[in-house]
């Protein structure tokens, strides 16, 4: 298991803990598909009994972030480009209509958000860049005034963060990704609700077109390539 998994204070909220510290390492890639999951090992690390843990793993399994290993115990899932096709046909749905439905109210995000995406994509960290990516998606989620569709977004964004986890460092589409985003929000600060809507389906398709292309070159926990 990666060094990065830190110790765990004790607190009613461990199997929350749990989750979120594993939900994380495999969003950033530090846990790569394919790799086997240790509940003893994982207990040890964070410092906590074995029940958190198990509780943890079990929801992990139920959001498609673990499996079934061969044999007997868990691993993390492979990253299939069919799945996340579908992933983004659906977020690209979601994410047009929260943008189209944010430009007819006229909304202005927060300029801080561009500024906080360049300076994470001109940066090394993986995780800087999702957490900005989604803090941007999230504000027009709560621009476009429909609470269904954020709460409807999120189910899906744990395999996206997953993808993106998978393939920025090493991928060109950090370099882009904040363009598309600025003009999003020029759109939607303009009133603009056509444009918007169709900048962010746009900007959804050539995300998802490019993640799975990058999905082949993302090593498995042996080393091995798909």
């Amino acid at each position: 298991m990666p060094p990065r998994l830190l110790k765990l204070e004790t607190a009613p909220d461990l199997v929350d803990q749990v989750y979120r510290s594993l939900h994380d390492a495999i969003s950033a890639g530090l846990l790569a598909p394919g790799e086997r999951i240790v509940q003893e090992e994982l207990a040890q690390r964070f410092a906590v009994s074995r029940q958190p843990v198990l509780q943890a793993l079990r929801l992990l399994k139920q959001d498609g972030l673990l499996e079934d290993a061969p044999g007997r115990g868990l691993q993390v899932a492979a990253l299939d480009a069919a799945s996340l096709e579908q992933v983004y046909q659906v977020r690209g749905a979601l994410d047009a209509l929260a943008a189209r439905l944010a430009a007819e109210r006229g909304a202005a995000l927060d300029t801080k958000l561009i500024e906080r995406g360049r300076k994470a994509a001109a940066g090394r960290s993986v995780a800087a860049m999702i957490d900005a990516d989604h803090a941007f998606h999230r504000a027009i989620y709560a621009a476009a005034g429909n609470p269904l569709i954020e709460r409807s977004a999120q189910l899906h964004w744990s395999h996206a963060r997953r993808a993106m986890g998978a393939t920025l460092q090493r991928s060109a589409l950090r370099d882009t990704v904040w363009d598309e985003h600025e003009a999003i929000a020029a759109a939607i600060a303009a009133g603009d609700a056509e444009r918007a809507e169709q900048l962010m389906r746009a900007h959804c398709r050539h995300a998802a077109d490019h993640l799975v292309r990058r999905l082949a070159d993302v090593p498995l926990a042996s080393g091995e390539r798909r």
